[in-house]
Formats: C-alpha cells, structure tokens, sequence
C-alpha cells in the first residue's frame, strides 16, 4: 500500500478504519461486529483480514439477510441461538473464516 511508504501501519490502519466507516457506516447496528484492530494489523499478524461483500452489506441492510448470535443447534427446519432464540429458516449462511488458496492456483505444475 503507497500509504505505507510514509506513514506509520497504525496510521494507514487509522485511516482506513475512518474511511471504510465513511463508506459503510456503521456495520454494528446490523449485528457485524468489528475487529478491535485494522486490517493491515490483522494482515501482518494473522496473515488474514475480514472482507465484506458490498452486495451482502446491501441484503444485510434491506433485511433480505438476517445477521444473528452464534448458533447453538440445527434441526429440520429451525435453528437455536445461543441466547435460546429460535428461528424457522430456509438457509443458513456460515461465515467460519475464509483461507486464500491463490497461492495453489499460482503453482507450476
């Protein structure tokens, strides 16, 4: 990133936490919780970061998405939370964690 010619991780982080903020506002109201630390921070010290689909961003603001707790358990048709709420659902999207497997393709076979 051309920032970090310049400035400081902790800065770029700054600004781009204040930016992506101008950009989506606030994701915490729609049950996204953000990371206590930027993106470059998480990249350099777990090797990953999160990403958000802007079309997701906009189901998850007209409600077409449902963002809710963690799931304590499925069955037939619905699903408990944690927090002992229960819900009849169609599909569940998981958000586990993603892993880049770029570098696979990248490789000389």
């Amino acid at each position: 990133m051309l920032m970090l010619k310049w400035l400081h991780l902790w800065l770029v982080d700054k600004i781009l936490l204040v930016l992506a903020w101008m950009i989506l506002g606030n994701i915490e109201k729609y049950g996204l919780k953000r990371p206590s630390v930027g993106p470059l921070e998480l990249k350099n010290t777990q090797g990953k970061t999160h990403v958000l689909d802007i079309g997701a961003i906009e189901k998850i603001r007209s409600k077409e998405i449902q963002v809710v707790p963690e799931i304590k358990k499925f069955s037939s048709s619905v699903v408990e939370l944690v927090n002992g709420e229960k819900l009849e659902i169609d599909s569940v999207i998981l958000t586990i964690g993603y892993r880049s497997n770029v570098p696979y393709w990248l490789q000389v076979r």
